[in-house]
């Protein structure tokens, strides 16, 4: 195989950014940087890669800390579903309500839709919508990988009391749009260890036994 997968914690709250890279090409796409740009500039050039794109699972805060100095630094584009458009606005704002530094509001490049296929060179990216924790969260699938943000968690769920939550919307998004994927299939939350689609079938406290 010729793709690179690796997530790195970053930024204040420790937002698992994942690095997707491809071998042949050096090409490589981020998704989640949330802080701590130099560090992840410097892994990206151990790797032999480049990143052309950022693609985030949505757009609190924490999860943008990195983009704009990534945009900078290396021209990438930066892609996000519409309705988090006004989070992406309002990031500084959230950010120091909750005594947190924030950087340059990231420019958005193109935004992105349910049901598209994003592809890259080596790799294409599936969008699948599950609004809840906010108002355009995605997760993006890949093979039998899938980047789900803080729509789902090992044996949780994201916070629904932040800007543009609905509980209500977040376990219907799990219900439909997650649980029927394959037990196999693993998922690589925004914070905190990956999970497997089965294993939170049968054993997260908010949807057990689906």
């Amino acid at each position: 195989m010729s793709l690179i997968h690796e997530i790195m914690e970053t930024g204040p709250l420790m937002v698992n950014c994942q690095i997707l890279g491809d071998k042949k090409s050096g090409q490589a796409v981020l998704i989640d940087p949330g802080g701590d740009a130099p560090k992840i500039l410097a892994r990206l050039k151990r790797l032999g890669l480049k990143p052309t794109h950022i693609v985030n699972t949505h757009a609190h805060f924490d999860h943008l800390g990195g983009v704009a100095e990534l945009q900078q630094a290396t021209g990438c584009e930066f892609w996000i579903h519409e309705a988090e458009r006004s989070l992406v606005e309002q990031a500084p704002v959230h950010a120091r309500f909750w005594g947190m530094p924030f950087g340059p509001v990231p420019h958005i490049d193109r935004t992105i839709h349910d049901g598209e296929t994003l592809s890259f060179s080596g790799f294409a990216l599936e969008v699948i919508l599950t609004p809840g924790h906010s108002p355009g969260g995605v997760c993006l699938r890949w093979n039998d990988d899938m980047a789900v943000g803080d729509t789902v968690f090992a044996g949780s769920i994201g916070r629904t009391d932040l800007p543009g939550g609905n509980y209500d919307q977040l376990i219907h998004s799990i219900k439909s749009r997650l649980l029927p994927l394959p037990d196999g299939l693993k998922c690589h939350p925004g914070h905190g260890p990956s999970t497997t689609i089965g294993r939170e079938r049968v054993t997260n406290p908010f949807f057990g036994n689906g």
